[in-house]
């Protein structure tokens, strides 16, 4: 059966214990978030080109999915984890995106293509469950390499936009100042 009915009075439970807290508690917001992030990165992977100049976008976005779970369920309070080789191999993705492109600090106007738009976006939604899961801190300890793999995934996904409109011959514009 999909539903439970326990989440009827407007509270959930987490892993490891039997207490129910609000679904408007930050803890719900940041395991929220985060499964909006999976969710739109499966929305970049079904309109990647799959293989982009020899990189293979479809499978490194995958890899990013499947390292969301665990954060989720370490969130939730389960004894799960990305760990450091996951940090080490998302900044070998992230060091291949960026050694084919010209300029890769520089600040460029969402909006080439249609897939760099959309990594855009999932790079926002990115840093705000960074920052939110960081707020959960005080609720729910989150391993210091969770963390740091959040806080890669924004250059990942920066990378693979601008990967992405290079491969597509896309002019990228700088902001206006």
């Amino acid at each position: 059966m999909l539903y439970t009915r326990t989440g009827d009075k407007g509270t959930s439970g987490l892993f490891g214990t039997r207490e129910r807290f609000p679904k408007n508690s930050l803890i719900y917001e940041a395991l929220g978030v985060v499964d909006e992030l999976n969710s739109l990165l499966g929305v970049c992977r079904a309109r990647s080109n799959k293989t982009k100049g020899g990189l293979d976008v479809a499978r490194e976005i995958l890899k990013v999915q499947e390292c969301l779970f665990p954060i989720q369920a370490e969130l939730a309070g389960a004894q799960k984890s990305v760990t450091q080789t996951h940090v080490d191999e998302l900044e070998d993705v992230i060091k291949r995106f960026e050694s084919k492109i010209e300029n890769p600090h520089a600040f460029v106007i969402p909006g080439a293509t249609e897939f760099s738009a959309l990594c855009d976006y999932a790079r926002a939604v990115s840093r705000r469950a960074e920052r939110i899961v960081i707020s959960t801190q005080h609720v729910q300890n989150v391993s210091p390499a969770a963390l740091a793999y959040l806080n890669r995934l924004s250059s990942f996904l920066y990378a693979l936009a601008r990967y992405s409109a290079v491969k597509e011959s896309a002019k990228e514009s700088p902001p206006f100042y």
